[in-house]
């Protein structure tokens, strides 16, 4: 069971039965136990296991909004790089991410230390979140987070380790057959009743492993039940593979957030893309359960039904934002309904039961890829209503007018010399394709919060365009180098697997996030390197043997300086067993053409400015009982030209990696990392009500709590070195001081009047 209670309309039984009535918007159940209101807790990531980042409290409100005060801050000094973690609140507990990579309790209304858990030898904890779990008669209460490819369970009142959970404490998800599995995502997975539903980390490479949909159970760690997203034959969907692909294909992973419906026992799933992300060839069909809005049976993992909003992803047009369950009046009826809002600004709503869509959906033809070995899918699905909340083209007259005379004349060249076309245009091999909205675009995690009084969905979104083109996945240079000395090849590795996200080598070496924060890799033992590479950590996936094999590793880890000490056959029996068994039964490798690029480089002008004109991020309003769009507001600011007076611009930098929340108080709570600014909201019309600058960069999803009959809005916010950037250079971004990273709880003022509207 969770700490937030959902809203029930049932019956009243006889003398024989059990009473349950709703009272005043509390549950009652039983000889007069009382359980929280709905939605007044924070106990779980997002606020609750529906994903609704929605709070019923009241005492902050549109009328008194302009008091808040900081009530206290938690400081976390020593992390550097992504830090947007979500903190929960049980018991006026808040659990969060600390300093030194440990999980800490604090007093939720001071911030003072109750227990730090070291999460040493375990890596680095997912970044985003974590849950809580308490058994019927709450005796039992534990907190379960992810770290280095396994789930992890301490006790949530005192932060030891549960050592009854899996082996000590420990399950780890990479365990599987015929090849090793992905890790737990850095977004926390959900708790239904004594269940653990979780996506996966895969990593977006070739051979990646598949992203199955598994269930553990909490007391034990067993698994209970598992979906293969890349269907295995006899399976519904395998067709729509080639026939060996659920053997090699990877992705197709939930790593964003799961959203459940507790009253009917149903799990909605978003997952993202089929790996590789931008190119097919070896994944010639539509490629299901990749890019789909699932609807699984929470308890036995059973498919319900599916819609796929991507057919034969090749955009990195994952599904990460939540679901978000709402009831609706539809053609005069209340209708229970899911919102799955995309990456690439499209928003369906189909009935939470049935899966059928509200409003007709169209199939509609797309541009076809004219690259060897590629057979893109001729059509995709169009909702007729509610309309778009990103944009859904780039053209010449887009262009960003506030760009100087230069560098608007080199985006101009940049972008007549490009493919620029509407969503869904393939990528190209002999030139650059601007995507529009681009992955980082329209709604990715945390991107939305719901309102279940009113159907009203609030819709965090960025017009963020990326430019992209396709390469041999092995270039001639490469294969030089793959014959040559060690280092070259191993330098032909990373440019290859590791380079999309630690970049090209530089002055000071390349750097990893370690669990003390960014670290060069000259600092690190090559045999923990090793075992980061081979495991996986946060973010970064697991390169199996597979897809890295031992020799390569070997040669890259020459190429980092960090050559292996370990003996040679110790080094090859790693994994061999796991290799073997996935070649027997006839496994058949895809040997055709394979195709590779730069995952996501933003198509910007040297400022830092976007390509696109303004707006560049916003909140969208949608009234999903009439499907439409009620108001549009900017989010953020660039701080240069705000600077300048030139204002309501919206900021996209980062502002795919902060999340809203709405309360029953008329408010929606956002910070933007850009302008180092968190507000509040007019949910009714968008009206900026208050703002608060900080000197670090807010990330990640707000949180809204009471405690001791006084209600809280939490912020994390992170930072990067203690230098300021010169307003006149921050087109861009403020950069955050690394000193003032941390965590931002405010309050109203203790001698302001708390009225309820």
């Amino acid at each position: 069971m969770t700490r937030n209670t959902r809203r029930l309309w049932v019956p009243v039984f006889g003398a024989a039965g059990l009473t349950c009535l709703l009272l005043g918007g509390w549950l009652v159940r039983g000889a007069g136990t009382l359980e929280e209101p709905l939605w007044t807790t924070w106990s779980d990531y997002g606020g609750s296991s529906d994903s609704m980042q929605y709070s019923a409290l009241t005492q902050i409100n549109r009328t008194n909004v302009g008091d808040l005060e900081l009530a206290w801050h938690y400081p976390v000094p020593d992390r550097t790089g992504n830090f947007g973690f979500n903190p929960i609140v049980a018991d006026g507990i808040m659990y969060v991410l600390g300093p030194e990579n440990h999980i800490v309790a604090l007093e939720a209304t001071t911030g003072k230390v109750i227990w730090s858990h070291a999460v040493e030898g375990e890596g680095s904890p997912g970044n985003r979140g974590i849950n809580y779990w308490e058994s019927a008669d709450r005796s039992d209460r534990r907190l379960i987070y992810a770290a280095r490819g396994a789930l992890w369970q301490i006790d949530a009142q005192t932060g030891e380790l549960v050592t009854t959970f899996g082996d000590n404490g420990r399950v780890d998800m990479r365990v599987g057959q015929p090849r090793v599995l992905g890790g737990p995502s850095g977004t926390p997975g959900r708790v239904f009743e004594n269940l653990f539903i979780t996506g996966s980390n895969t990593g977006e490479r070739y051979f990646s492993p598949p992203g199955d949909i598994r269930a553990y159970d909490l007391v034990t760690g067993r698994l209970v039940w598992t979906f293969h997203t890349i269907p295995r034959p006899g399976e519904h969907g395998y067709d729509t593979w080639p026939p060996h692909a659920w053997k090699y294909a990877g992705g197709a992973n939930a790593w964003g957030e799961i959203s459940i419906d507790e009253k009917r026992g149903v799990a909605y799933v978003p997952t993202g893309s089929p790996t590789h992300d931008l190119y097919g060839g070896d994944r010639i069909g539509a490629n299901l359960f990749g890019n789909c809005l699932l609807a699984l049976d929470a308890r036995t993992g059973k498919r319900l039904w599916h819609f796929q909003a991507v057919h034969h992803d090749l955009w990195d047009y994952d599904l990460t934002a939540a679901p978000k369950l709402l009831t609706v009046r539809h053609n005069g009826e209340m209708v229970d309904v899911v919102a799955q809002p995309t990456k690439f600004g499209l928003l369906y709503v189909f009935n939470r039961e049935t899966g059928e869509p509200l409003w007709p959906i169209e199939e509609r033809a797309v541009p076809m890829s004219d690259v060897p070995g590629e057979e893109a899918w001729p059509t995709q699905p169009f909702p007729t209503k509610p309309p778009p909340f990103a944009r859904q083209e780039f053209t010449e007259e887009d262009i960003n007018p506030y760009l100087a005379p230069k560098q608007k004349a080199e985006v101009r060249k940049r972008f007549l010399a490009a493919r620029a076309g509407r969503v869904f245009t393939p990528q190209l091999l002999d030139r650059e394709q601007i995507m529009m909205p681009g992955q980082f675009g329209g709604a990715n995690w945390g991107g939305s919060a719901a309102d279940p009084e009113t159907g009203f969905l609030y819709v965090r979104t960025t017009d963020h365009p990326t430019i992209h083109q396709l390469t041999d996945y092995e270039t001639d240079e490469e294969r030089d180098r793959r014959r040559g000395p060690p280092e070259k090849r191993g330098g032909a590795v990373y440019q290859r697997m590791c380079a999309a996200c630690h970049g090209k080598p530089r002055q000071g070496g390349i750097q990893m996030m370690d669990r003390s924060g960014l670290i060069a890799i000259s600092e690190l033992s090559a045999e923990y390197l090793e075992t980061q590479i081979r495991q996986g950590q946060g973010q970064m996936p697991a390169f199996t043997e597979d897809v890295i094999s031992d020799d390569d590793l070997e040669a890259l880890m020459v190429f980092l300086g960090r050559p292996s000490d370990r003996d040679e056959e110790r080094r090859r029996e790693r994994g061999r067993v796991a290799t073997d068994s996935a070649r027997k039964d006839g496994m058949t490798l895809y040997s055709g053409p394979r195709y590779t690029g730069p995952f996501g480089r933003a198509f910007r002008a040297d400022s830092g400015l976007s390509a696109i004109g303004p707006p560049w991020a916003e909140i969208v309003a949608y009234d999903l009982n009439e499907g439409t769009i009620k108001w549009r507001a900017p989010f953020g600011t660039s701080p240069a030209l705000a600077a300048r007076g030139i204002e309501n611009t919206g900021n996209a930098r980062r502002a795919w990696r902060n999340g809203p929340a709405v309360t029953a108080g008329g408010l929606i709570f956002l910070g933007s990392w850009a302008d180092r600014t968190l507000r509040a909201f007019d949910k009714d019309n968008g009206t900026v009500l208050w703002e608060y600058e900080l000197k670090a960069n807010p990330e990640g999803l707000v949180s809204v709590f009471e405690v001791g009959g006084r209600q809280y809005i939490a912020f994390c916010a992170s930072g990067e070195e203690d230098k300021e950037t010169p307003i006149e250079e921050a087109f861009e971004a403020r950069p955050g001081l690394a000193s003032a990273q941390g965590y931002y709880v405010f309050a109203l003022l203790q001698t302001a009047e708390t009225t309820t509207e």
